[in-house]
């Protein structure tokens, strides 16, 4: 016997635990984000006593331009490593959120196809054009939802590789800029 509303309950309980899941997630990145801000903080702090000390020990113009040079580089490092600290937690989290809501849409579109058969075995005779509109209706979300997918995960990777490709370059040029005061003051 065919009931509607097993089939939404179903449906309903696929929604409520795949938010859980998100809260989950959301509740995890969260956490890294406020344990990698506080190890930044320490950082901070401990590079600014590590500054000072330095500061304070300088005789001559020769030795403010040393630790300028090693202050500015240790900065430098300091923000790209905190900024890819930052970018691999987002990047994890846009992964497994869009993991998530893959298999959400999954379960959904499942759920729904299941309750769509059901309803056109047991439709009243002469429905079998709101039927098939039902089904067509039906394939042509999923199957826009999959394009979707597919261009979402290509934008992602692209971006993914331009982040990755700029923080090697402001590596580099940190390390090219460091090496031409280094060359400086030797000459």
């Amino acid at each position: 016997m065919y009931n509607a509303t097993e089939q939404f309950a179903e449906i309903n309980k696929v929604g409520y635990d795949s938010a859980v899941k998100l809260a989950a997630l959301s509740l995890d990145k969260a956490e890294r984000l406020a344990k990698l801000n506080l190890q930044a903080a320490k950082a901070a702090l401990e590079q600014g006593v590590t500054s000072a000390n330095a500061v304070a020990s300088i005789k001559d113009v020769q030795q403010f331009v040393a630790v300028r040079t090693k202050l500015t580089e240790v900065g430098v490092q300091n923000a790209l490593g905190y900024s890819r600290g930052v970018y691999q937690i987002a990047s994890e989290a846009q992964a497994d959120f869009s993991a998530l809501a893959e298999q959400a849409w999954a379960m959904y579109t499942k759920n729904v196809a299941a309750w769509v058969e059901q309803a056109a075995k047991n439709a009243p005779a002469g429905s079998d054009v709101a039927v098939t509109a039902l089904k067509s209706t039906v394939a042509a979300t999923t199957a826009a939802f999959d394009q979707f997918s597919k261009a979402t995960k290509q934008v992602v990777s692209f971006a993914d590789a331009s982040v990755r490709a700029a923080a090697a370059n402001a590596a580099n040029a940190t390390k090219a800029a460091t090496s031409t005061t280094k060359g400086r003051k030797a000459a």
